[in-house]
């Protein structure tokens, strides 16, 4: 095999922005799931006092269901970009997230 090539100093303010952009369309999508599924504008947080544990357990549940998937989605396709543009796969040497 081939020498590894090293990623481009200029991935990690791209990584960054790709981080920001993914949760704040996560944010999005879980505010109008939750809209969908229990028809109410505000989800539970862990110290709202008038909520059951189901619902604060079923919005924490939904919420990082949804923040993975928009996460590893914006990961891929920002990582398919700079491929596609340098030619170097952005990944430590752990093929992976630190």
């Amino acid at each position: 095999m081939g020498k590894k090539k090293k990623l481009p100093l200029a991935y990690k303010p791209a990584g960054f922005v790709l981080g920001w952009l993914s949760g704040a369309l996560a944010g999005m999508a879980f505010r109008a799931t939750w809209k969908a599924i229990r028809d109410e504008d505000d989800a539970p947080d862990a110290l709202d006092q008038d909520r059951d544990w189901g619902e604060i357990l079923l919005a924490a549940a939904v919420q990082g269901a949804i923040f993975a998937v928009v996460r590893s989605a914006v990961d891929r396709a920002g990582a398919t970009v700079i491929e596609h543009r340098t030619g170097v796969w952005p990944s430590s040497d752990n093929n992976g997230r630190d």
